[in-house]
């Protein structure tokens, strides 16, 4: 591979990897607040409903906010951030799956979260 020609190839998916994981955690976060997109208390397995201390909207706001997070830290420092978004997606997913629920979601999730592990790496790789 002739490295010459492949760092624009690589800068220009990057950049569109982290595009992508600062705008989809920042409008899922806040949409956790206003359900406009999908009402979120759907996604949550009765099983963990029922342990949690306080209200199911409550909970999905916290998630909103921790999402909100992750994308601004993907603004900051993208490899970090990709990691936390690559590991909060791949938890999603695995509550998803264990509740069999909502496993087309599950398996995209899965798909996105290795999209921002790779976002990660090529930080890595590009600094």
């Amino acid at each position: 591979m002739n490295t010459v020609h492949s760092k624009p190839i690589e800068r220009q998916v990057f950049n569109l990897l982290r595009f992508t994981f600062i705008i989809i955690p920042i409008v899922a976060g806040i949409d956790k607040f206003t359900n406009i997109l999908t009402h979120w208390d759907q996604y949550i397995s009765p099983t963990l409903s029922s342990m949690l201390p306080i209200s199911v909207s409550m909970f999905m706001m916290i998630v909103g906010v921790i999402e909100i997070v992750a994308g601004i830290i993907v603004i900051k420092k993208p490899e970090i951030g990709g990691y936390i978004v690559a590991a909060w997606l791949t938890a999603i997913a695995l509550s998803l799956i264990l509740s069999f629920k909502f496993v087309d979601v599950a398996v995209r999730d899965l798909v996105m979260a290795i999209s921002a592990f790779s976002m990660a790496r090529l930080s890595k790789a590009l600094s």
